[in-house]
């Protein structure tokens, strides 16, 4: 409810009756209809009122006297209140003077005929006390009719008062002068006292001929009697009665005949004059039937107006009878009200005729058989279970065609939409058009344009909505949101969309994006409407769920995208930042942007009242998270199939002893100049699989951060890391796989070489070279490093230590089950092993270096001086001899 009206200003303060008054204040109606009661110092003026606005009335007072409250009193907040007041007066009015209002005359101003009147002077009359009002123009400060309030000033009323009009008009006048005035006044009465004396005297002559004309009278009425006797009127009486009697039985018939004339001619008259009223029970039926509703209210409401309060018997029946048509119409006007479909104008219409004929018909006995029919109410709930009836009939209708086996074959077609797709858009198009229609309906119910003398229910009307609103949600979410668990949305519901084949679901899953739209859409619609925040809000959840499930579908699209970069690997060279990675990480780049701007364009971008779905800690950003490790899992179960699967294939040449007969493995010229995989050997692929794991560890997922920032993606930080665990988890396989690949055979090569030709330590024999085991280490060596060096340097030294540390383990086992070295033997023992020592060093590891300080100290007897001096002779030369060979172990690696 309203505020309770106040009125703070008035303009004028007072007036006589009829004064135009200006109320300003607050809250003083919201229209001009809401304004029902006006009353100024307890007159009643809402008949003179103008609504100008909730802030200004403007009225005209009433026959009221004295100072009073202004109240105003309108629909929306009742009784008001004035904090200021009218005084109202009654001015003297004469008979040349307007006025707003009828003023009764006294006694004084009822103007008799005669030589009095004659007498009057003008309005203007002379001071009666002599003295000359100039110089008396102070006024008394008070207000006179508060001092004398049943008295006045003027001396022509009855109720004159000699001190209101001493201070009225002589308050500055001397006692003196008063006393003098007095005097004046007391002269003037007396010689208008001897003025009356001197006409009869100065008359007398008129006066006696007067008299002597009623004696004459006399005379004559005395021989009157004389002559016919005291019955003299009686005789006269008579003789007109019998003329009159005469008179009469010779026009009898005539009167009568005059009077059945008159009579059937009065008939005609009242029949022609009232002639809308008889027939307007056909005129409503006619007019009804015709559609004509306003012009039934219009003939109704005159026909109240004019016969409403007769009684006259024929009237009162002719209303019963109307008033029966019209509780008909009422009826049937119900009836279409609640008929749907139908536009909200049409409905309006319907409702305003509805209302109009209920508040006429209202307190009689047929009216008030519908008073408890709200018209405007039931059109609200039709409506609105029309609504629902619309959604539940398309659903039935689509669900039926997507279980049918012809829809299935026709969905077979990828250009055509499916039937889920056809669905969404006919109800996104039934929501934007039927529910502002019903928002508008309840809007005009509850703004009181159509609302009758019913009690409003928002309560119910805001209920109606969020239901509606949550149905069409829930069937978007069961049509829509397919990859997702509903098993709780169909027990709350009681509905299912039918479960298509798998072949249906992946056709329909590229539209999504456009049922997105299609509510985008709706909801645009919707929120010009200006509706609650919890109605919009449930629609808003909706949108943020399939936005969400775009993303996940578009992500996992791409998923499957990754799954394929295998088949598409060229092996081809061309990554600067990490040489030996192949093109196949740019190409997960290039997936992943491409993948980023979809999801960008279709469902990450907001819009209007959306939500961000990548607030902390919030379903998107785990969704978000999950999608990536997906996406990096697959890439790198790529990279491990790549080089798995291969090693399947092949079956890899282990590089074995030249002594023992066996040849190396060929190595191809470049992995970058193949055309195919085939021309690529196990070897190069696993070290193209090690150099993308690494680039992937050390370049890639560092970039991949700064992209998801730049598209404006919070750091997926726990993506990035659980995607590098997983590959350097990776890595390490592969790499040991590699080292075991080629480690194994060159370790099991040293045993058979070094005791080859039935060699033995203790023997003596000649030294100043190296001998052939160790040769053939470091050649074996030295092909595996040029192996890895040309695919990717980078990968040299976590290779390489894995394998010297392997061959130092192997000469540590070896030289620990030697029980006596020979004086020779010693020397050459010592020298093999610390060449292998020292050209390694670069790649030698903690572990390394005690494996091959314990081969040194497993020779026994331990060297003397003499023989480290020749040891280190020889270790010299045989250096300086395999300069050439040893400089690849010198090269630093990147």
């Amino acid at each position: 409810m309203a505020p309770q009206p106040v009125v703070t200003g008035l303009s004028p303060k007072e007036g006589p009756p009829g004064t135009r008054v200006i109320i300003r204040g607050e809250f003083l109606g919201t229209r001009v209809h809401d304004l029902i009661g006006l009353k100024i110092c307890g007159s009643d003026c809402l008949l003179s009122a103008e609504w100008k606005s909730p802030n200004k009335i403007i009225a005209r007072t009433g026959p009221a006297k004295g100072k009073g409250d202004i109240i105003v009193t309108t629909l929306s907040g009742g009784v008001g209140t004035s904090t200021v007041q009218f005084r109202a007066y009654h001015e003297t009015i004469g008979p040349l003077k307007e006025s707003a209002v009828w003023i009764e005359e006294s006694p004084s101003q009822n103007f008799a005929w005669g030589r009095r009147t004659l007498a009057q002077s003008g309005l203007t009359q002379e001071d009666p006390l002599g003295l000359s009002i100039e110089g008396n123009e102070q006024k008394i400060p008070e207000d006179l009719r508060d001092l004398f309030p049943e008295a006045c000033g003027d001396l022509s009323q009855e109720h004159f008062s000699p001190a209101w009009f001493l201070l009225e008009n002589h308050l500055a006048t001397s006692f003196e002068d008063l006393k003098a005035g007095l005097s004046y006044l007391k002269r003037k009465v007396e010689s208008q006292k001897e003025g009356q004396l001197s006409f009869l005297k100065s008359n007398a002559g008129s006066v006696i001929d007067q008299l002597d004309t009623l004696m004459n009278i006399r005379d004559k009425l005395q021989e009157d009697v004389k002559l016919h006797g005291n019955e003299t009127l009686n005789i006269l009486e008579t003789s007109i009665e019998n003329s009159i009697s005469e008179s009469q039985k010779i026009f009898t018939d005539v009167l009568v005949r005059k009077e059945k004339a008159d009579s059937t001619r009065s008939v005609l008259f009242a029949l022609s004059r009232h002639k809308f009223l008889f027939c307007l029970p056909n005129s409503v039926d006619r007019r009804a039937k015709a559609g004509e509703y306003d012009i039934v209210v219009n003939d109704y409401s005159r026909a109240k107006n004019l016969f409403g309060k007769t009684e006259i018997p024929i009237f009162r029946k002719v209303l019963e009878e109307v008033d029966h048509r019209i509780l008909s119409v009422r009826k049937q006007l119900h009836e279409k009200v609640v008929k749907m479909p139908q536009s909200v104008e049409q409905q309006k219409k319907l409702i305003k005729a509805l209302i109009s004929l209920e508040l006429q018909q209202s307190g009689t006995p047929i009216g008030d058989k519908l008073r408890n029919i709200d018209p405007a109410w039931d059109a609200i709930e039709a409506r609105a279970k029309y609504l629902e009836w619309t959604f539940r009939q398309t659903f039935d209708q689509h669900t039926s065609k997507d279980s049918s086996a012809q829809e299935k074959a026709k969905n077979r077609d990828s250009s055509q939409a499916p039937n889920r797709v056809n669905f969404c858009e006919e109800l996104c198009d039934i929501a934007a058009s039927q529910l502002p229609d019903l928002w508008r309906l309840g809007q005009l119910y509850f703004t009181g344009e159509l609302r009758g003398p019913h009690d409003p229910k928002p309560g119910d009307f805001k209920r109606m909505v969020l239901n509606a609103i949550e149905k069409f949600c829930v069937y978007l979410r069961l049509a829509i949101l397919i990859a997702t668990d509903q098993r709780a949305l169909r027990q709350s519901s009681g509905l299912a969309w039918p479960i298509g084949s798998a072949s249906a679901t992946h056709q329909f899953l590229p539209w999504i994006p456009q049922c997105l739209r299609f509510t985008r859409i709706a909801y645009a619609t919707l929120i010009s409407l200006d509706l609650p925040s919890e109605a919009l809000d449930i629609i808003q959840k909706l949108i943020d769920e399939v936005r969400l499930f775009c993303f996940s579908i578009i992500f996992k699209r791409a998923t499957d995208r990754c799954k394929k970069l295998g088949s598409q690997e060229t092996w081809e060279l061309g990554v600067e930042e990490y040489p030996g990675a192949t093109l196949l990480p740019a190409a997960l780049e290039a997936l992943l942007i491409e993948t980023l701007d979809e999801v960008q364009s279709v469902c990450m971008q907001r819009e209007t009242r959306e939500g961000n779905l990548l607030e902390p800690q919030s379903d998107g950003q785990r969704e978000v998270t999950q999608r990536l490790q997906e996406f990096l899992s697959a890439f790198s179960a790529v990279i491990e199939e790549l080089a798995f699967h291969s090693h399947d294939e092949e079956t890899p040449t282990h590089n074995v002893s030249q002594l023992l007969g066996f040849p190396n493995a060929q190595q191809p010229d470049s992995v970058a100049g193949s055309s195919g995989a085939a021309a690529v050997t196990w070897e190069q692929r696993m070290l193209c699989c090690l150099a993308n794991y690494a680039y992937c560890n050390k370049i890639f997922f560092p970039r991949l951060g700064d992209i998801f920032v730049r598209y404006g993606y919070p750091l997926p930080t726990l993506a990035i890391e659980t995607a590098r665990y997983t590959v350097n988890q990776l890595f390490t396989n592969l790499l040991e796989e590699y080292v075991e690949h080629k480690g194994d055979p060159l370790v099991g090569t040293i045993e058979p070489s070094m005791y080859l030709g039935r060699f033995q330590w203790d023997h003596e024999m000649e030294i100043g070279q190296l001998r052939p085991y160790a040769h053939e280490c470091c050649d074996n060596l030295v092909g595996v490093y040029s192996e890895i060096y040309s695919i990717s340097p980078a990968l040299l030294r976590p290779i390489l230590e894995s394998i010297v540390q392997t061959i130092s383990e192997e000469l540590a086992r070896l030289m620990s089950c030697v029980q006596r070295f020979s004086f020779t033997g010693a020397i050459q023992a010592h020298v093999d092993i610390r060449l292998l020592r020292d050209s390694l060093e670069g790649y030698v590891n903690e572990t390394a270096k005690n494996y091959f300080m314990e081969a040194l100290e497993a020779i026994n007897p331990p060297l003397s001086g003499e023989q480290k001096r020749k040891a280190d002779e020889i270790l010299e030369r045989v250096k300086r001899n395999m300069r050439l060979q040893l400089l690849c172990f010198s090269v630093k690696d990147p």
